[in-house]
């Protein structure tokens, strides 16, 4: 009988210390000092075990849970106590616990033209009424973006456009010159990827191309203003997205490796359209209007 239960105690013994060195293992990586040798840690323990399945006893020997709390274990070497148990200065937790959002990655709603219905039909039919509807719902978004916008950056439509278009034609030097590097600066991540993929495949075909805006722009519009707020406690923790369509003329030459035009005639001038969709932050100190995306209507 008393070997038994010596037999039990050292089966215990020994499920306590491999329930223990876990638990050691997870604890925070301490930082050694170039004049310190070892390492230790300090940590907080909360172990809950069946003690049936570590004496493997029987289910008929049913046995309740039992909680093994630790407060404190430290393990010294030679001395050394851990850095982790040390005070760590305020900036450097600050730092650590910063996160940053540069850019949702994605496009709110993104524009899609709308069917135009008669007269007749929006106001006295069931569903003209609902189409009345939507249209207030998606104007009243687009009114209380703008607002937001406004309210925060001090938003002019007039300035705004002068630095769309201004963004427009850089954008489109840029990529017509291949200049990945500075293309990053304007233009979000997600841009930036899909852009420089186009122009690797573009590479495959053409060596170079020419391309020039003719000025002044034929016409530019907003389509629609959405915001993606972040926090719904927080408004001004958002991103604002304007959907612009720009009207213009353009001249485009594209050339092979020995400089012969491939397509395209610098002499004549093309009407584009384009949609593009500009982001900007409004909690981010500096930021800037970037290219987000380009819509296919």
């Amino acid at each position: 009988m008393a070997f038994a239960r010596f037999s039990l105690i050292r089966r215990f013994s020994g499920a306590s210390q491999r329930l223990l060195l876990p638990s050691i293992s997870r604890c925070y990586p301490s930082f050694m000092n170039s004049g310190t040798e070892g390492f230790g840690r300090q940590s907080i323990m909360n172990s809950s075990c069946d003690i049936s399945s570590i004496l493997g006893w029987n289910s008929r020997d049913s046995i309740m849970l039992c909680s093994m709390k630790v407060p404190e274990l430290m393990v010294y070497s030679k001395g050394t106590r851990s850095m982790s148990t040390m005070k760590v200065p305020a900036g450097a937790r600050q730092v650590a616990l910063k996160v940053t959002m540069l850019s949702p990655g994605f496009v709110y709603e993104p524009y899609k033209p709308r069917e135009l219905i008669p007269f007749w039909k929006r106001w006295f039919t069931p569903s003209g009424w609902r189409r009345t509807k939507e249209d207030i719902i998606l104007e009243m978004k687009n009114a209380y973006a703008i607002s937001r916008l406004r309210k925060v950056t001090g938003y002019s439509k007039k300035l705004f456009y002068q630095d769309a278009i201004r963004l427009y034609k850089e954008i489109n030097t840029l990529i017509s010159d291949g200049n990945t590097s500075s293309l990053r600066k304007v233009v979000t991540e997600k841009m930036y990827s899909t852009l420089k993929n186009e122009l690797k495949r573009r590479e495959s075909m053409w060596s170079s191309i020419y391309w020039e805006l003719v000025e002044p722009v034929v016409s530019i519009r907003t389509l629609r203003a959405r915001m993606i707020a972040l926090d719904k406690n927080d408004l001004d923790k958002a991103f604002i997205q304007l959907t612009i369509e720009f009207v213009t003329k353009q001249k485009f030459e594209s050339y092979d490796s020995k400089g012969a035009v491939v397509s395209g005639d610098k002499t004549k001038e093309v009407l584009v359209k384009d949609i593009w969709v500009f982001e900007r932050s409004l909690f981010h100190p500096g930021a800037d209007w970037r290219l987000c995306a380009r819509l296919s209507v």
